[in-house]
């Protein structure tokens, strides 16, 4: 590999470590906000009214306002910010393992959106975080 090429393989890493903020901000930012203000309305759309009202929903607001602000943050300083994706990894695949799973496997309701976005990005960022950057 010549070193054009490594240099564009670099910017396209970074290119894609950038779009994943941008996701992050879009999607986190409208959880967050969402959450925070406007809890029934989350439960209702968010949650697809799976769960029962409770002031918790404010909690998951809050942890996806941090997550909004450190993607801001990673669009400025992508590979320093990382640990933001790998925090969104293991917490989105635990939530689909021992949340969403067992719950599909007895055909009880469960956010099914939240779900798929959730698969979505534990199968993308493995390949978007900058591992040699965190180890």
């Amino acid at each position: 590999m010549n070193y054009y090429s490594l240099i564009q393989l670099q910017i396209n890493k970074m290119t894609a470590l950038k779009l994943v903020y941008f996701a992050n901000i879009i999607v986190a930012g409208w959880i967050s906000i969402t959450s925070l203000f406007y809890p029934k309305t989350a439960q209702m759309t968010i949650f697809e009214d799976h769960f029962a009202y409770s002031e918790a929903i404010r909690l998951v607001g809050a942890l996806w306002f941090a997550i909004f602000v450190l993607s801001v943050l990673g669009i400025f300083f992508p590979e320093k910010m990382s640990l933001v994706l790998l925090f969104q990894l293991v917490y989105k695949g635990a939530w689909l393992i021992f949340a969403a799973l067992p719950e599909a496997i007895k055909h009880q309701p469960y956010p099914k959106g939240m779900a798929v976005f959730f698969v979505i990005w534990v199968l993308v960022l493995p390949f978007v975080i900058p591992w040699k950057t965190i180890f």
